[in-house]
């Protein structure tokens, strides 16, 4: 049996008085302008391009008289392309809900916008998947460059941006084998600050509280140079008791009970030997950690033990009597990294370089003097 024609659904008839809709304009094209200026579409670019001398009035006017009646606005990205730069920059940082990596995109921002160019966000989330599909895009969305704040620092995944003429800045974390410009705070002064403050203020046993080390180069720094601090406390003593003693904890996202705990047990040790405790938070993430871990307890910072962290963050001034950081410079270091960048995205030549920008105290209630 044949099968049955099949039937057109019949369109719905605009209600009465409604108007019909119009049409989506379509946007003007170069070659439309070509066509009512009666020129070659090679004129129309030569004027675009600003080559005029080599029209004649006649036709320099009938192309001008076109865009304007077709409202033509030529493709930026198609301009960028043929020129081979987009105006495009990327910024991957490892964690965008860290203070910090809001600030330091802050300060890119405000360095591209002054030299035109768009800054394009990729929060890699601690995921070194995430890195490979930033490193990807350079090269797929045609970016000019990236600053790079890395995750995966064992996958060489800058390689192939290098083969096709791509710069690459570092922030905050090094990577060793990358030649490549590095910006970055001067990791053992914010440390020296911090450890300076906490002996002055009385402070004799302290706890640096980081996020999990690994191969992350600023961790690292900061470790070292709590560590060396606390040798050379111990060599000015000549086998006595040293100043100040301290010892280091990871914190993750899943041991806030284990932090808990410790900080418990290590305060009453303290104590208990007579000695001061005070708690040095490696980045704004663990000076959260820790403050949330201080509230459960009742306790309240400066009192059963002081609190300092790296990082100034919004919420610093609010908890308890307020919480003492070191700053970073976190806005320059943006502005920093952004400007190196462009400086090799516009043919800059040179041995990588390093740009280290000091930290600032930011004394609060948390690490108050017993005699205050």
């Amino acid at each position: 049996m044949p099968k049955p024609a099949p039937t057109a659904t019949p369109s719905r008839p605009c209600p009465p008085g409604a108007a019909s809709p119009a049409p989506a304009k379509a946007r003007a094209t170069i070659a439309d302008v070509a066509l009512a200026a009666q020129v070659s579409k090679a004129t129309v670019s030569r004027y675009l391009n600003g080559r005029t001398d080599i029209l004649t009035p006649d036709m320099a006017k009938r192309v001008q008289e076109a865009i304007a009646s077709l409202q033509y606005r030529p493709s930026p990205m198609a301009q960028a392309l043929k020129h081979g730069r987009t105006r495009l920059i990327g910024l991957a940082v490892a964690d965008v809900t860290n203070p910090f990596s809001v600030a330091v995109l802050q300060g890119a921002e405000k360095a591209c916008q002054a030299a035109g160019y768009l800054l394009v966000l990729f929060n890699l989330g601690n995921e070194a998947g995430r890195e490979r599909d930033a490193m990807h895009a350079l090269s797929a969305y045609q970016l000019d460059g990236m600053i790079l704040n890395r995750v995966d620092t064992s996958a060489q995944l800058w390689q192939d941006a290098q083969l096709h003429g791509k710069p690459i800045v570092l922030v905050d974390r090094f990577q060793e084998g990358l030649d490549a410009d590095f910006v970055t705070v001067d990791n053992p002064g914010v440390v020296q600050i911090a450890m300076d403050h906490l002996q002055q203020q009385g402070f004799d046993e302290v706890l640096l509280v980081t996020e999990p080390i690994a191969d992350v180069s600023s961790r690292t720094a900061r470790q070292q140079a709590f560590a060396r601090y606390l040798q050379g406390q111990a060599s000015k003593r000549r086998g006595k008791p040293a100043a100040m003693q301290g010892d280091v904890w990871e914190s993750t996202p899943h041991n806030a009970s284990a932090l808990q705990q410790h900080l418990q047990q290590w305060q009453q040790q303290a104590l208990q030997a007579g000695r001061r405790p005070a708690v040095l938070a490696g980045n704004a993430v663990a000076s959260l950690r820790v403050a949330t871990a201080v509230h459960a307890l009742g306790w309240v910072p400066g009192r059963e033990l002081g609190i300092i962290g790296v990082d100034e963050t919004d919420w610093a001034a609010l908890v308890g009597p307020g919480l003492s950081t070191v700053a970073q410079p976190t806005d320059a270091l943006g502005q920093a990294a952004a400007t190196c960048l462009i400086e090799r995205i516009q043919g800059l030549q040179s041995p990588a370089r390093t740009v280290e920008l000091p930290g600032t105290i930011i004394v609060r209630g948390s690490t108050k003097s017993p005699t205050n």
